[in-house]
């Protein structure tokens, strides 16, 4: 008892004012998970960065979109995949039958990398949390990871995306689906064909998780 009291106090002579003990694992809400994350300063994303780009959609879906990171028009809008390959992503969900307001969107990163470059290793790093935070509170049936970094993140692999997509992997509570991001579609037409499969496969097993 002696030895809580000593750390109590120590806490106290910091300046901490109350402690969060974890009694449990419930997961938060996206909006206890936006207040977390506040003007977030804690990578150097920040610098160049109009907004962060939480995530949108239904709380509740079934199906979550995962994407890389922000580009030129999100960071404008504050909302994920509203350029040309959001535009691509908007088709291939109605295509399946669902909007955009069904499904969920999110990216690894909130804020924009300059230039559109990849995401840094430090910078995915201290973001990842965050999107962790976001599966767990929505609790998708089945997730798509939009492109290799998405894949290999949530798959903890170095495999190629060729090699990984169209095939269905065991991600926490939910199936998670790798298949080519939007802007790659863009620069490659012929490989639309491949994610509208991976896609149907999607929706049957959508339909026998009913």
């Amino acid at each position: 008892m002696r030895e809580v009291v000593e750390q109590l106090k120590f806490f106290s002579d910091l300046g901490v004012t109350h402690l969060n003990v974890g009694t449990d694992d419930s997961p938060q809400s996206l909006e206890d998970i936006r207040q977390e994350i506040g003007d977030c300063r804690r990578c150097k994303l920040w610098e160049r960065r109009n907004s962060i780009v939480f995530g949108v959609g239904n709380p509740e879906a079934d199906l979550m979109f995962v994407g890389e990171a922000p580009g030129a028009d999100e960071d404008a809008q504050g909302i994920p995949f509203v350029g040309r390959a959001g535009k691509l992503l908007t088709k291939i969900i109605e295509a399946m039958g669902l909007t955009r307001e069904q499904v969920y969107i999110a990216n690894i990163v909130k804020c924009r990398p300059p230039g559109n470059r990849d995401p840094q290793p430090d910078e995915v790093e201290t973001c990842e949390g965050f999107l962790f935070q976001q599966i767990k509170a929505v609790q998708p049936r089945i997730i798509v990871a939009l492109g290799r970094h998405a894949a290999q993140l949530l798959l903890q692999t170095n495999t190629p995306i060729s090699k990984l997509r169209g095939e269905f992997f065991q991600f926490q509570n939910s199936l998670l689906i790798p298949t080519f991001h939007p802007s790659y579609l863009l620069r490659n037409p012929s490989s639309k064909r491949q994610v509208w499969e991976d896609m149907k496969a999607v929706q049957a097993r959508l339909k026998e998780m009913v």
